[in-house]
C-alpha cells in the first residue's frame, strides 16, 4: 500500500489574467514554509524596489522577465514543494486566450486542476474555457478557488452565487469531483490556514484539500499496458542469457506467471521475472519503471507493447483524435509528421479535420478546416504502421499522442485519442 508520504500529486492552476494565480502559489509556498531563504531575500528586495509595502507573493512564480514587467504569466512555470503529508508539482499556466497550448501542456499529467475565479466577476468565458480544457484532458479533480473574497467583504452570498454558476455550466462536462473553496490569496484566507473572516465556510483550506485528496484510484489498474522502451542484454558473467524488456508501466498490474501477448506481433509468453529499482518484485503496477523477462525467447523491440493476453488495446492505423495545435505555423494539408505514441514512433498524416471547437462558446465549427496555434479540433489521422491504442478517457498514457515536424524536430501538436 502506497502511503501519502510517498505520493506525488501534480496540479495545474488556471484562471483569467489578474485572477491571482501567481499570488495563490506564492501564498501556498510561503505559508507552507517551502521557500529558501535566498529566494525570500531576493523577492523581499524586489518587492521593496517596486514600492510594495509587503511581500509581492506573485514574484515567487513569475520568473520570466517579461512577466515581471507586465505582471502576467506567459509560460508554464513548474514549482515543486513538499509537506509532511505529500509531494507536489505545480504547473502554473497562463490565463490568456492565446496560451491555450500552455494550459494543455501543463495540465496533461495533472491529478487536479485549480481554477481561480475572481469573486467580483464570477464565472466568465475564460473560466468556462479552462474548465472545458480540464474536462477534455480528463483531469479527475477540479478545485474552484473563488479568490479575492476580501474585495466582496467575505460575503457568503457571493460564494453561493458563483458556485451555482459554475455547477450549472459544469453539468455538461465529464468531471465527477468538483470542490469549491472561498479564498483570499493576498491575505492567506483558506489557502494554508483556515479563514477567521469566513466562519460560514465549513470545508477545509486549499492545502489540506490537496494533501488529503484521494488519487490512488485515478490510475487505470485494469488494463495492463507495458510499452517497451529498450531491450537489456548485459552480456556479462551471470547474465549471459539475460534478455530483459525495460520501460515504464502505463497502466494495470503485471505479476510473475501472467500470460502476456506482445503487440503488434501477437506472440504470447508468460512473465518469468520482474525487476524494479529496488530489486526483484512479485508484481508491478502503473507508473513504476521495471525490467521484465519472459519464459520464451521471442522477438520484442522498442515500440512494442506487452499486454495481458485477455485484455488487449485496439490496433489501428486510422485514429480519431482531439488535437491541440501547438505550433506558430498552421498545419499543412496532408503533410507528413512523426507521431509518437508511448515508446512507438511512426510517420502519420492528418487525413481530415472533422470539426473545430470554438473555445469560447464550446460549439463545433464543421466548416473551418484550418489548424492554427491554440486550436482544438477533432481530426482523423492515418499512420504508416498500426498503433496499439486505448481511448484517452480510459487511459491517459496509451490514449495520447504528439505530432513532430520531422524537419525542425518541433512538437507541433498534442492529441487525445477518442
Amino acid at each position: 500500500m502506497v502511503t501519502n508520504n510517498n505520493q506525488l500529486l501534480r496540479f495545474t492552476t488556471a484562471g483569467s489574467v489578474d485572477d491571482g494565480k501567481s499570488t495563490l502559489i506564492g501564498r501556498l509556498l510561503y505559508d507552507s514554509k517551502s521557500i529558501f531563504e535566498d529566494q525570500l531575500e531576493a523577492i523581499t528586495d524586489t518587492s521593496k524596489k517596486k514600492g510594495h509595502d509587503s511581500l509581492d507573493l506573485a514574484l515567487f512564480t513569475d520568473g520570466l522577465r517579461d512577466e515581471r514587467e507586465q505582471g502576467i504569466t506567459i509560460d508554464v512555470a513548474y514549482r515543486y514543494f513538499t509537506t509532511p503529508k505529500r509531494k507536489f508539482i505545480i504547473a502554473d499556466t497562463p490565463g490568456h486566450i492565446q496560451y491555450t497550448r500552455n494550459m494543455v501542456t501543463g495540465a496533461s499529467t495533472a491529478n487536479a486542476a485549480i481554477i481561480l475565479v475572481d469573486a467580483r466577476h464570477g464565472v466568465i468565458e475564460q473560466t468556462k474555457r479552462h474548465a472545458f480544457i480540464a474536462s477534455l484532458l480528463q483531469i479527475p479533480h477540479i478545485i474552484v478557488c473563488i479568490n479575492k473574497m476580501d474585495l466582496v467583504d467575505f460575503k457568503e452570498a457571493v460564494y453561493d452565487t458563483i458556485s451555482r454558476q459554475f455547477e450549472e455550466f459544469s453539468s455538461k462536462l465529464l468531471v465527477t469531483d468538483i470542490r469549491f473553496i472561498p479564498i483570499s490569496a493576498l491575505l492567506g484566507d483558506n489557502v494554508v490556514n483556515r479563514s477567521e473572516n469566513m466562519s460560514w465556510y465549513q470545508g477545509a483550506p486549499l492545502l489540506h484539500t490537496l494533501e488529503t485528496m484521494h488519487i490512488s484510484s485515478d490510475l487505470n489498474k485494469v488494463d495492463a499496458r507495458f510499452p517497451v522502451q529498450t531491450v537489456l542484454r548485459p552480456q556479462r558473467e551471470g547474465f549471459i542469457d539475460y534478455r530483459g524488456y525495460a520501460g515504464r508501466i502505463s497502466s494495470g498490474i503485471f505479476r510473475i506467471g501472467d500470460e502476456i501477448t506482445v503487440m503488434p506481433s501477437g506472440f504470447t509468453s508468460t512473465i518469468k521475472s520482474i525487476h524494479g529499482p529496488a530489486g526483484e518484485l512479485q508484481e508491478a503496477f502503473a507508473s513504476i519503471s521495471i525490467a521484465m523477462t519472459l519464459e520464451d525467447d521471442i522477438d520484442v523491440s522498442r515500440g512494442d507493447m506487452i499486454v495481458r493476453s485477455n485484455n488487449k488495446p485496439t490496433t489501428s492505423q486510422d485514429i480519431e483524435v482531439m488535437l491541440c495545435w501547438l505550433n506558430n505555423e498552421s498545419a499543412k494539408p496532408r503533410a507528413k509528421y512523426a507521431i509518437r505514441h508511448t515508446s512507438n514512433e511512426q510517420t502519420a498524416m492528418i487525413k481530415e479535420i472533422i470539426y473545430k471547437i470554438d473555445i469560447n462558446t464550446l460549439g463545433r465549427k464543421a466548416d473551418d478546416t484550418t489548424l492554427n496555434m491554440n486550436d482544438i479540433s477533432k481530426v482523423r489521422i492515418r499512420t504508416t504502421k498500426p498503433l496499439m491504442v486505448d481511448s484517452y478517457r480510459e487511459n491517459r498514457t496509451t490514449g495520447s499522442i504528439i505530432l513532430i515536424d520531422e524537419n525542425t524536430n518541433e512538437t507541433v501538436a498534442a492529441g487525445m485519442i477518442v
